[in-house]
């Protein structure tokens, strides 16, 4: 099925995987809030520099020799379905306030739209991919978090129509679920599925009944990213120090961005995060969607795809972190929402306090505000011990990476999903992160950098009879990549 991994190709196969390109639609610019989501303005695009990358690899191979093709594996979050806000106005389908408010769900027609919304704007992309594909080479798609909804094959033959392929080309894309195994020595998966704040109850099987149609699951992270990230343009999400922040970060971000432009920002954080909590819950709590008669060819196709065995997809499946979601308390945490619980919780009190105390003597309702007030230290207490647990373990563990090892057969695992670029040893596995190429900045005028977009390039090398892998980056400007330890 994948001519880039015959037995005769292998010889002459490099690999170049990118993660985390987050393409989506671009946001346009508000005269009133001109840093509002300044991260996704057109100025920020980088389909060009992106193409110039993926040419210099192929026309620079790791080796020179006859036929010297090239494998590329967008390695997930490749489209972020996520942070597509647009909604349909042909009156076609039904779209709610939730939907205006924050962007459509994952049913099959809302994924549609918001591929179309994508590609209409990053269309020249797709075309370049084409012609590399018809140049001899192979395009591999791994599904990420951000971008599940290309589970649906509808979505997936829009990608597909925009690469204007001929017939004798299709073979040359494919879309993974979650993982790929690339030349036979390379494990290369997202990383979500290691992430419980992102990882899905059942990546075999997708999809969920939501309200009697089809819909892809979505895990605790997605719902964030929908319901209150969505709602908070001046938070960068390709950049967790933008958005995971203490009591005193969060009040001087406050004053120095919104205060005059978003003052309510309380009230939609509140609403955004019951939102999140409960979308979370139900997308959870459902079961899988499974056709009896399908079981085994669904896991056969997935395999197939990925260059493994049906049995390596059931073990990879298993090996999988859970979800955050099958903890309630914990979502509470991230979310704050225990916190203001307690606040509440506090203020309820004080009241129903002062409402018995009055039946025998009649006081102010101010004093309702004593026993918050005397509360409140414990609640301080309580809510500086609180730490986010996202990214504050490894994506990968030593104990993971053997066990990844093991059902794969292979000693190199390439991660992406938390866009730290990484190379490292984890006893006698081989472990790169490939990083990002999002935007992400430190501050929402969008002037200062995180880090530059990465790559991992796999090949071989005169010097060597197999592949080696090394991690490189692409500085803005130039016309060649560097190694990363350069930086």
């Amino acid at each position: 099925m994948d001519t880039a991994t015959n037995k005769d190709d292998k010889a002459n196969l490099q690999t170049l995987i990118v993660s985390d390109l987050h393409i989506s639609e671009s946001e346009p610019v508000n005269p009133k809030r001109p840093l509002w989501k300044r991260y996704k303005q057109k100025d920020f695009f980088f389909d060009e520099a992106l193409i110039k990358c993926i040419e210099f690899v192929e026309n620079k191979p790791s080796v020179e020799g006859p036929a010297v093709k090239t494998e590329l594996i967008l390695n997930g979050d490749t489209f972020d379905f996520d942070s597509v806000t647009q909604t349909p106005s042909d009156g076609k389908n039904p779209v709610s306030l939730s939907h205006k408010k924050w962007g459509l769900g994952s049913q099959e027609w809302m994924s549609i739209y918001k591929i179309e919304r994508i590609i209409e704007e990053h269309r020249w992309w797709l075309q370049q991919l084409g012609a590399f594909i018809q140049r001899g080479n192979s395009v591999v798609f791994v599904i990420g978090n951000h971008d599940l909804e290309l589970h649906w094959p509808t979505v997936q033959e829009r990608v597909v129509k925009a690469m204007n392929l001929t017939e004798d080309h299709l073979e040359g894309v494919r879309f993974c679920s979650w993982f790929y195994l690339s030349g036979g020595d390379t494990f290369i998966t997202h990383g979500h599925q290691l992430d419980a704040m992102c990882s899905v109850r059942d990546p075999v099987n997708p999809f969920i009944q939501l309200r009697r149609k089809a819909a892809v699951r979505l895990p605790f992270g997605e719902h964030a990213s929908r319901c209150m990230l969505n709602t908070m343009g001046y938070f960068n999400p390709h950049a967790t120090r933008n958005y995971i922040m203490n009591s005193r970060e969060y009040l001087r971000f406050f004053a120095n961005y919104m205060v005059k432009t978003q003052p309510l920002i309380v009230i939609t954080w509140f609403t955004g995060a019951i939102a999140t909590f409960v979308r979370t819950t139900i997308h959870h709590m459902l079961p899988p969607m499974r056709d009896p008669l399908f079981v085994e060819e669904k896991t056969d196709d997935i395999a197939a795809s990925a260059n493994v065995t049906p049995a390596q997809v059931r073990r990879l499946a298993a090996a999988g972190t859970p979800p955050a979601s099958a903890n309630p308390l914990k979502i509470l945490r991230e979310l704050w929402l225990d916190r203001a619980l307690l606040i509440i919780g506090s203020l309820l009190f004080g009241i129903q306090f002062i409402l018995a105390l009055n039946m025998v003597w009649p006081i102010s309702p101010w004093w309702a505000l004593g026993p918050a007030l005397l509360l409140s230290p414990l609640i301080f207490i309580y809510a500086h011990s609180v730490h986010s647990s996202v990214f504050a373990t490894p994506l990968l563990s030593k104990p993971s990476a053997k066990l990844l090892s093991q059902i794969t057969g292979v000693n190199r695992i390439v991660l992406g999903h938390n866009h730290v670029p990484e190379c490292s040893k984890l006893d006698d596995v081989e472990y790169i992160n490939s990083g990002s190429w999002s935007p992400a900045y430190s501050e929402p005028e969008c002037i200062n950098r995180i880090g530059t977009p990465t790559f991992v390039w796999i090949g071989k090398t005169e010097q060597k009879s197999r592949r080696t892998a090394t991690l490189w980056r692409w500085p803005e400007g130039t016309l060649e990549p560097v190694p990363f330890t350069e930086e």
